[in-house]
């Protein structure tokens, strides 16, 4: 059987302000002209389908469309969750409409967890979808009252689902958790992805999931194998934060034999605008290629610079961000300054010399000396009045 596994779609998002629809719709187009080619036998959406639980219309509508054309033209099964990020009864609503068409959805954890059997030449395979759920909302799903963190909301699923596993069948585990090597606390792959929990309660142990023959996770923004071969995170289709820059996106195709064994291969997605970061001054940024890529720049010049994004965008005219990046190696924390019977100006120069390792040029301190004579005017008309 052949598998396609994505994740992390996050339908909606504002990354910087700037609305992602026009690029998802881009991407998610790129990934329907794939899908016509490989077709998969089932495809797999991990979880945070939206980025919200009220998305804005055009991702509603963005859904709708993608999805109608995987189920409906091209006669692929979808299998979805809800992630931490979405509404799971929006996302769930009308579902038991939309399987007949081939769309499958788990919005809402309940104790009778969603199972969906497709057959291949080999016989039946098992998708177990398993929605995020706090682990209050897995504690009274299944009246457990000792169910109190993420990992021991995860053993009690697992322990459910393994109850009812047909032995000598294949069986894949669909879910949106922080999954690390042995449960330990681990760097998240992406600033825009929230954290599960506070205080290192929200990491599961990917040894749980050892009688499955692959688990198809979603809410780590970066593709990775999670310990074992068969435990992974597709990542984002996207790059949704500087943090991701250096992240190669795309999903993975998942081939099941009939004996359990896998072959998986990561399959790339190219969007429409790229996401990057650049770090120079602004002579260096003014000399660059125009393009429309997304960029995050940190400038290297020292001097204040009037109108800067204005200037930036010359160049990059999707510019998400801009920020002065000013040199601290020379700061060490023997360095004292004898600050009594400094004047401002002195105090400044010795500011400025300890932070870059230099005095400042004269332009720039007669700027620090406008804005002094500005804030000292400013502070005796207040005084007076």
């Amino acid at each position: 059987m052949k598998i396609v596994h994505t994740a992390d779609w996050h339908l909606g998002k504002l990354v910087q302000g700037v609305y992602m629809t026009e690029d998802q719709s881009y991407i998610l187009h790129q990934f329907i002209t794939q899908m016509r080619v490989i077709q998969p036998d089932v495809i797999i959406i991990a979880g945070d389908v939206y980025d919200r639980a009220l998305p804005p219309v055009e991702a509603v509508n963005l859904l709708n469309e993608i999805i109608a054309e995987l189920t409906l033209a091209l006669k692929i099964p979808v299998l979805s969750i809800a992630g931490n990020h979405d509404g799971p009864t929006r996302l769930q609503f009308g579902s038991e409409l939309m399987q007949a068409s081939g769309y499958h959805v788990a919005g809402e954890l309940t104790s009778d967890i969603k199972c969906v059997q497709l057959e291949d030449e080999h016989g039946i395979v098992h998708f177990h979808l398993v929605p995020y759920a706090e682990p209050s909302q897995v504690r009274y799903a299944f009246q457990d009252d000792t169910i109190r963190t993420h990992q021991q909301a995860m053993q009690a699923i697992v322990n459910q689902i393994e109850q009812t596993m047909q032995e000598g069948e294949r069986h894949i585990f669909v879910g949106h958790a922080f999954v690390t090597p042995m449960g330990q606390q681990e760097e998240n792959t992406s600033d825009s992805e929230r954290p599960l929990a506070i205080g290192g309660v929200e990491y599961v142990d990917a040894q749980l999931f050892g009688n499955f023959n692959y688990v198809a996770l979603g809410h780590l923004h970066k593709a990775h194998k999670v310990g074992s071969e068969h435990v992974r995170y597709a990542g984002s289709p996207l790059k949704y934060s500087a943090s991701e820059h250096q992240h190669e996106k795309g999903y993975y195709i998942v081939t099941l034999q009939g004996d359990g064994n896998l072959e998986i291969e990561k399959q790339p997605l190219i969007p429409q605008r790229d996401l990057r970061k650049i770090k120079m001054t602004l002579a260096e940024l003014l000399q660059q290629p125009q393009s429309d890529d997304y960029v995050f720049v940190q400038l290297l010049d020292e001097k204040p610079i009037a109108m800067l994004m204005e200037k930036v965008r010359t160049v990059f005219p999707n510019a998400m961000h801009v920020e002065r990046i000013i040199a601290t190696k020379h700061l060490t924390s023997t360095t004292t300054v004898q600050i009594e019977g400094l004047t401002d100006e002195q105090l400044f120069e010795a500011f400025y010399k300890e932070v870059s390792g230099k005095y400042p040029e004269e332009e720039t301190t007669k700027l620090f000396q406008t804005a002094l004579q500005t804030l000292t005017h400013s502070m005796r008309e207040e005084a007076n009045s």
